[in-house]
Order: structure tokens, then C-alpha cells, then sequence
């Protein structure tokens, strides 16, 4: 059997709400008469916006307009281009500092006493040191330092935790060791008149004064040359490399150009390639030869020994004055594109070159 379905007429929620004369009928269905109500105006539904309270000083919406919106995408532009060009711009607002967490006095830990002592002085324990020579890891550094295994200052130290700076002789299987960190390697033609140290007590200009810019504080060069002497100084803060190219078992190479005030005689040039002897021993050249033939003034020599003023001594001794003294090849490497005063970093394959020559 089908269900009757009762249909109710179109307006018969708006008849509802609005309180009008509605029909109504028995359980029979026949109709009834309608009640009468008071009429009443019919009211507008009101938007979710309009029962929300007005802001105060609330601004009206303005139109899109795309001229102005154009003119605000060049204002920015022309701002980011004046702070780009170092200017001071408008101060820049962010929201999260209006965040009362942001505003809260929250303190930064500072570093303790020991620990801001130890930055200054560059100390630090000797299992982190052997660490940053990149042996090991601290845990193990510890392990190697109780079984005897490095020394601090020619004496076996077992403590792990005692206090070391670079400046200690720090040796591991008999080979002292340095930190490998941030290392740095630069080629220098050094001009005359500055000395070859870090630090002069008498205020004279020094070769670091060459490197404007520069953090300086652990950069020293690598061998000596005279405050009159020009040509290539190698300037580095690889303790190691530093170590490796001082010893006289490599035999590194070096060739100078000397210039004297007078024309080197035949018999005096036989005698420096045979080897003089100084009163500190002989002189051993591994090559001598005149640069221009037709200016005998000019003398290139290549040698190995490290002895302090070799060179100048060498000719002295034969009654003869250098007037310039320069070092155009060191360890293989020229001053080719390094005008006087000025470096440039090693290269990749130079580094490795000087690291690994035999």
C-alpha cells in the first residue's frame, strides 16, 4: 500500500515566521478557520557580518584601483634598491615581536670563567686538540693518551684533560701534530724593506703588513728571506706543511737571481758550483749560470740548503757585493702573475704537490 505523502504550500515558512493566518484542519482533514494575528512587517535577514561589533576608527574599503596598485609596486622597488645601495630605509615592523614571548627578558647563557679563558688563551684539552689534527675522535684521544702514546713537551703525558696550545711541541709516533682546521696557503712576492716575521719590537713593517683584509692572527711564513731580499715567500697557518718544507731531508729547491757590482769571473764561477766552504761548513749549489751571457752581473743559482744569508755569504766570501737578491722559484712554484707586494692563494694540485713530494 502507498504512502501518502502531505505536501505543504510553497510559502508556508515565510506564513509561519511571519505570525499570519494559517489554515488548519481535524484528524478528518476538513478545514478549519484560520486564526487571525496582528500583521507584521516583514524583517530582512541580517548577515553573520552585522552582529559582530564595529571596529573602532575603522577604516571604509576603498576601491580596486590598478593605478595605485602600481604605484605601490614601484615605492617597494625603489626602497629595496636604496637599502641595497646602503642606505638607512624605513624600519622594518615584525609581527611576532608584538608576541608577548617575544618581549619576555629571556637571557642568553654566557660561557663560564674557564671556558671564556681557555677562547682567549687558545687552550684547550689535550684529547680536543689530538682531535682537531684530525687523528681521531676525542673518546678515542682519550685511549691513545693513557697508553703513553703522545707526548707534551718531550715528556709522556697520561691526562687527557691537561691544558694544551699550539705552541706546545705535541708529538704522536714521534711526529708532532697540529690542528687542521681552516687552513689557508698563500704565495707571496714580498717587496724589499719588510721583515720576515710576525711581529717586529721595532715597529719596522713586517710581511703580514701585505695582507690588508685579512685575518692575520695564525698566519706565518715558511723560511726567511732578508729585509732586502725580494721573491716568492710562502705564508700559511699549516703548522705541518710549515714543518715539512723547513727540514733539510726534503732538499726543497730554491732558485735566486742575484745581481753584484761586479762581472762573476770564470774561475770564481768554477768555485761556487764546485762549493765553497764558510766558516759553518760547505756550501753545496746544486746550480749556477749566467742569466744574459753578455751581462755577467747576473747570476741565477738554484740550491737547497737553508743556512741563514747562504747566498750574500757565498759571494762575499769571494770579494764580491750583492746589490739585489731575488728568489723567483720555491718549491717548484713561480712568482708568475704575482706582481711585487702582492699573493695569491695555492691551488689545489699545489697544495697537494707540496704535501706529498718526496
Amino acid at each position: 500500500m502507498s504512502k501518502k505523502v502531505k505536501h505543504f504550500p510553497s510559502d508556508f515558512s515565510r506564513t509561519a515566521k511571519s505570525g499570519q493566518a494559517t489554515k488548519s484542519s481535524d484528524k478528518e482533514g476538513r478545514n478549519l478557520p484560520a486564526k487571525e494575528a496582528a500583521p507584521e512587517e516583514k524583517k530582512h535577514r541580517k548577515s553573520k557580518r552585522s552582529f559582530l561589533p564595529a571596529e573602532k576608527n575603522a577604516v571604509p574599503k576603498k576601491s580596486f584601483s590598478l593605478s595605485e596598485k602600481n604605484k605601490k609596486k614601484k615605492s617597494a622597488a625603489t626602497q629595496r634598491k636604496t637599502t641595497a645601495s646602503g642606505q638607512v630605509g624605513a624600519p622594518q615592523h615584525f609581527p611576532e615581536n608584538d608576541n608577548p614571548y617575544f618581549q619576555s627578558d629571556i637571557k642568553i647563557p654566557k660561557k663560564t670563567p674557564a671556558a671564556a679563558k681557555d677562547a682567549a688563551t687558545g687552550e684547550m684539552p689535550l684529547n680536543k686538540y689530538i682531535a682537531h689534527c684530525g687523528i681521531c675522535s676525542r673518546r678515542d684521544a682519550v685511549d691513545l693518551i693513557k697508553k703513553g702514546k703522545v707526548t707534551v713537551n718531550d715528556l709522556v703525558q697520561m691526562n687527557p684533560a691537561v691544558k694544551v696550545t699550539e705552541a706546545d711541541a705535541i708529538l704522536y709516533e714521534n711526529n708532532r701534530i697540529f690542528p687542521q682546521r681552516n687552513l689557508v696557503y698563500y704565495l707571496l712576492n714580498k717587496p724589499k724593506n719588510y721583515i720576515t716575521t710576525t711581529d717586529d719590537p721595532e715597529d719596522r713593517n713586517t710581511v703580514l703588513d701585505l695582507f690588508k683584509g685579512i685575518d692575520t692572527a695564525r698566519l706565518y711564513p715558511v723560511g726567511r728571506l732578508d729585509r732586502n731580499t725580494t721573491g716568492l715567500l710562502l705564508m700559511t697557518n699549516d703548522g705541518e706543511l710549515a714543518q715539512r718544507l723547513s727540514h733539510p731531508k726534503y732538499n726543497i729547491k730554491k732558485v735566486y737571481q742575484v745581481t753584484l757590482d761586479k762581472p762573476l769571473s770564470k774561475k770564481d764561477f768554477d768555485r761556487v758550483a764546485e762549493g765553497v766552504v764558510l766558516e759553518d761548513g760547505a756550501a753545496p749549489v746544486d746550480e749556477i749560470a749566467y742569466v744574459n751571457p753578455k751581462d755577467k752581473k747576473v747570476i741565477g743559482i738554484q740550491i737547497h740548503i737553508g743556512r741563514n744569508r747562504i747566498v750574500r755569504r757565498i759571494f762575499e766570501h769571494l770579494q764580491y757585493k750583492v746589490t739585489a737578491l731575488d728568489r723567483v722559484v720555491y718549491a717548484g712554484l713561480t712568482k708568475k702573475n704575482i706582481p711585487r707586494g702582492t699573493y695569491r692563494l695555492l691551488d689545489e694540485k699545489e697544495i697537494i704537490y707540496l704535501k706529498h713530494f718526496k
